[in-house]
């Protein structure tokens, strides 16, 4: 299981380095294009999951504290959870992505915020929400009257 925790990184990260540092290269925006690039991840989560369906799906099924303390607290479980983070961290970057290209948010404002998807998911995730407020908000606000116009 720590090979497979260890390893499993390497089927997101060339994905967040393309995204993060190369956003305007043609192939950069071919390949996040595609929602293909969360399979991989997704199917080693699959593949975890699967032995362990039931007792997995009973824990999340009617969650307690103690049960899904249980269910992290063993190699295999720390290390499903961890491609979990993995496959939707990586979702939300896309996503994010995507849509900071097609609002004409500049990437030197979003790339930022995918490190922080990267790190702290659900933060980087509401940063990301925020500069995309700020910067659209800020269009739409017509532009200050000069004096004596």
């Amino acid at each position: 299981m720590n090979t497979i925790f260890s390893a499993s990184s390497i089927l997101v990260m060339p994905f967040w380095f393309l995204m993060i540092f190369l956003p305007h290269w043609r192939w950069t925006r071919r390949i996040i294009g595609s929602p293909w690039i969360i399979a991989p991840a997704a199917l080693l989560y699959a593949l975890l999951v699967l032995p362990d369906f039931t007792t997995i799906l009973g824990a999340v099924f009617s969650p307690t504290l103690d049960g899904i303390q249980q269910l992290l607290a063993t190699p295999s479980g720390a290390t499903i959870s961890w491609v979990h983070f993995l496959a939707f961290d990586l979702f939300v970057a896309r996503w994010a992505f995507m849509d900071g290209q097609k609002a004409g948010i500049s990437s030197l404002l979003v790339s930022p915020t995918l490190f922080f998807i990267l790190m702290l998911g659900p933060f980087g995730f509401l940063l990301y929400l925020s500069v995309r407020t700020v910067v659209l908000n800020r269009r739409r606000e017509p532009a200050p009257q000069r004096a004596g116009s």
